[in-house]
């Protein structure tokens, strides 16, 4: 099962080898966890945002005049909650000017299926490039469910960034949204009986967070 190359982007990158080792790891520490994750979602908002639009003016440094840039894109970033708040800080850092909704969902343990708790996305979303954040891209299920809510909302242009993807999620993905890039750390080898990636990290929102 092959993520359709068109629209998927897997970064190989010696610090994202370090690191996503430093994630898996069951013996990662939280502190050191959080640092990690900080440090890929840098490498990731950089490779989601390397083809967007730039304006030039005129600015004057202390030897002459040059020509400036500044960032012609409107940002909004939406973590799907709450394992994708850790993602938040790292980008927001990338993109100061970047305004954050906040989409709430959880897995139900019995249907495997998201379930959405909490909506709070900004105003605009029709005229800015989303980027929707999760650290684990696993069925698919609360990717699909975040975007096909964005869309009915307006937002044209989706970028999914996550941690770690099985190929069953990016399928599903690709299936329904075939417009939306999906950017990934890492494509991980399946899916298990109780549907978490393999070898993946665990559960991602414990681990940022320090519970179980």
């Amino acid at each position: 099962m092959k993520p359709n190359p068109q629209n998927f982007t897997e970064i190989k990158h010696p610090v994202i080898a370090r690191d996503l080792t430093i994630l898996r790891d069951k013996r990662t520490d939280t502190a050191n966890f959080r640092l990690a994750l900080s440090r890929i979602s840098t490498i990731l908002a950089y490779h989601a945002l390397n083809n967007i639009g730039l304006s030039s003016f005129e600015v004057e440094t202390p030897i002459q005049k040059t020509t400036g840039y500044k960032l012609d894109t409107n940002i909004v970033v939406i973590p799907i909650l709450r394992a994708g708040l850790g993602l938040v800080d790292a980008i927001t850092t990338f993109v100061p000017d970047a305004r954050v909704g906040h989409l709430g969902m959880y897995r139900d343990e019995v249907t495997k299926k998201p379930v959405d708790y909490y909506v709070n996305v900004p105003d605009g979303i029709e005229n800015a490039l989303v980027l929707v954040i999760d650290p684990m891209l696993a069925t698919g299920g609360s990717a699909c469910d975040a975007i096909g809510f964005l869309k009915s909302k307006g937002a044209r242009e989706i970028r999914f960034i996550c941690l770690i993807a099985a190929p069953e999620g990016v399928a599903e993905v690709q299936k329904h949204f075939p417009d939306v890039a999906v950017i990934t750390a890492a494509l991980d080898e399946r899916l298990n009986e109780n549907k978490f990636i393999v070898p993946g990290l665990g559960d991602a929102g414990d681990r940022i967070f320090g519970t179980t």
